[in-house]
């Protein structure tokens, strides 16, 4: 659903408007019956719906769409379902000067002229607006202004979760067309009423909004909205307690400390102007913590900068917003950044675990080496052997295991810290462990051959072979961290870990069987029985790894070691 008006309350009477959107069709409602000719209260506040209005609203393959600010393109619809039509409206009164909105003052105005004379119109925040009325419209006269009435009114309306304007006018205002400031606005208006706006949250948002919470993620909600509303809305996407907002007249009462205090505890600001919203990052990053701020208009951009990742709306921000910003949300969609935040950490797991797979793996080609001249007996690889190795494993294998798809507790996971490694000392660990385990296989293989009396190339070739099928098992056991991979669950989901297994399997048969790569390599074929305790030494290795992972994963301190965000 998109936003639309939903309440009107005038100084008689409680409306009910239904409809869809920002589509004009629907129906203004009191007491359950469609009004039928609008009071002249109603026509009035049409009238300033429609003019006192900067949106554009125009329908694109059957949907309605706005350009600007969508509060704005919502009256439209309200005006045309009293029977108001928008050219007709502009015609009669063009407008020859105004006040445009701004979060310091809080209200528009337009000064109209037309066949009746002049008149000034004005939306804003209804406390803004009562501030400069001294009475109230009803049908058919003026009475003094019931300010407790409409204050009651109000929050009441923002307790439902709608958004409130007030709505006045003042005909013959007396002012000078030229250069209205917003000094100029008179405080002896005529209030019209209030209208009630509705957008209700996504489905998508809210859940978006707990996603991020499981993982650790403060969502905060910095809004122009009154506090009664933004706490109501806050609510229904999951954010705060429904009723505890801070306003923009208390951030501006409280120093640095006290501020810094505040943003520990409070999810709601409301009423927040660009330079509450400045100190309101400012005071999060104090504390600490890591702030991505979005924002569409061009107040936002000062505090977009400062975030340490500032998100511009890619639909309805503007040019000022999305250059001051760091990422641009191409759908405008508080979903795709809850989506960003777990790609991002998925992209992040991957990289861990195609270190933890290559060091390991690269450790033990050159220890094998190592350990045969310090204790000086035959190299059980070559260099060109160790070459094709790295090769073959570091391409099929190395790649594969970046397309690791997304874990299922990815998004339930606190977030690193930024001083973080992305090898860590249990990531060490790992690598010397693994790396042993590989070394012991590769010369357990190489001497069991020597030992059958077989000759250096054929030896060396059952090395290079049980490193390479050590490494394709190790992929099996580098899916998880911790979590045990002895089921078929932990085997499927990425494709590419089983292409790349197969690339490996043919490159090994082609280097063990094929007579060039004899040549190139000093290698022999292997007799088929070598094949059965080769695997068998891998099942083995594998078996050993996941050991060492249930060993840690039992274990609440050593867990804590492995797992330390």
């Amino acid at each position: 659903m998109e936003m639309m008006v939903t309440s009107v309350v005038t100084a008689g009477e409680v409306y009910e408007v239904t409809g869809d959107g920002y589509a004009p069709e629907g129906e203004v409602k009191a007491n359950g019956q469609a009004v039928g000719d609008p009071p002249e209260t109603l026509v009035l506040m049409g009238r300033v719906s429609l003019l006192c209005n900067d949106a554009e609203i125009f329908q694109d393959d059957g949907k309605w769409k706005v350009e600007g600010d969508p509060t704005e393109g919502a009256l439209y619809p309200f005006a045309a379902k009293l029977g108001m039509d928008r050219a007709a409206e502009t015609a009669a009164a063009p407008r020859i000067d105004g006040i445009p909105f701004e979060s310091e003052h809080k209200f528009m105005a337009t000064f109209n002229r037309g066949a009746g004379g002049e008149m000034l119109l004005v939306k804003g925040a209804p406390e803004v607006i009562l501030d400069h009325c001294d009475r109230q419209q009803t049908a058919d006269a003026l009475e003094p202004l019931d300010r407790g009435r409409f204050m009651r009114e109000g929050d009441r309306l923002a307790a439902q979760g709608e958004r409130v304007l007030g709505l006045a006018w003042l005909p013959a205002p007396g002012l000078v067309a030229g250069n209205l400031k917003a000094e100029d606005l008179p405080r002896n208006l005529i209030l019209l009423g209030l209208v009630g706006l509705m957008d209700p949250p996504r489905k998508e948002a809210i859940d978006a909004v707990r996603e991020c919470h499981g993982g650790g993620i403060r969502v905060t909600m910095i809004t122009g909205d009154h506090k009664i509303t933004a706490a109501a809305i806050a609510k229904m996407l999951g954010i705060g307690d429904g009723t505890t907002a801070v306003a923009g007249t208390e951030i501006e009462a409280m120093n640095e400390a006290a501020l810094q205090e505040c943003v520990r505890d409070v999810d709601v600001f409301a009423r927040a102007s660009p330079e509450h919203k400045l100190r309101l990052v400012k005071a999060i990053q104090a504390n600490r913590q890591i702030v991505a701020m979005t924002g569409d208009g061009v107040n936002d951009a000062p505090a977009l900068k400062k975030a340490d990742i500032g998100v511009a709306m890619g639909i309805k921000g503007t040019e000022v917003t999305k250059e001051a910003a760091g990422m641009i949300l191409a759908d405008d969609n508080f979903a795709s950044i809850s989506a960003a935040v777990k790609e991002g950490r998925t992209v992040y797991n991957n990289i861990e675990k195609a270190m933890l797979f290559l060091l390991p793996t690269n450790v033990a080609q050159g220890a094998v080496i190592a350990v045969a001249v310090l204790f000086a007996f035959t190299l059980p690889i070559t260099a060109p052997q160790v070459l094709w190795v790295n090769m073959v494993t570091s391409v099929a294998l190395g790649l594969a295991i970046s397309f690791e798809p997304h874990e299922a507790d990815v998004m339930l996971r606190p977030p690193r810290t930024t001083d973080r490694p992305i090898v860590t000392g249990f990531g060490i660990w790992r690598i010397l462990f693994v790396g042993a385990a590989l070394v012991l296989y590769t010369l357990a293989a190489f001497f069991w051959m020597k030992a059958q009396g077989a000759s250096d190339p054929l030896a060396r070739t059952v090395a290079v072979n049980a490193i390479t099928i050590g490494q394709i098992f190790y992929l099996l056991n580098s899916r998880y961290l911790l979590d045990s991979s002895l089921s078929v669950r932990a085997h499927t989901g990425n494709p590419y870990l089983w292409y790349g297994i197969g690339v490996v399997v043919v490159l090994q048969l082609l280097f063990t069987y094929a007579p060039p790569l004899h040549a190139i390599f000093d290698t022999e074929p292997l007799p088929q029985s070598a094949w059965l305790w080769l695997l068998a030494g891998g099942i083995i290795f594998f078996l050993v790894v996941e050991i060492e992972k249930f060993i840690v994963r039992s274990s609440p301190a050593l867990r804590k070691a492995a797992t330390s965000r």
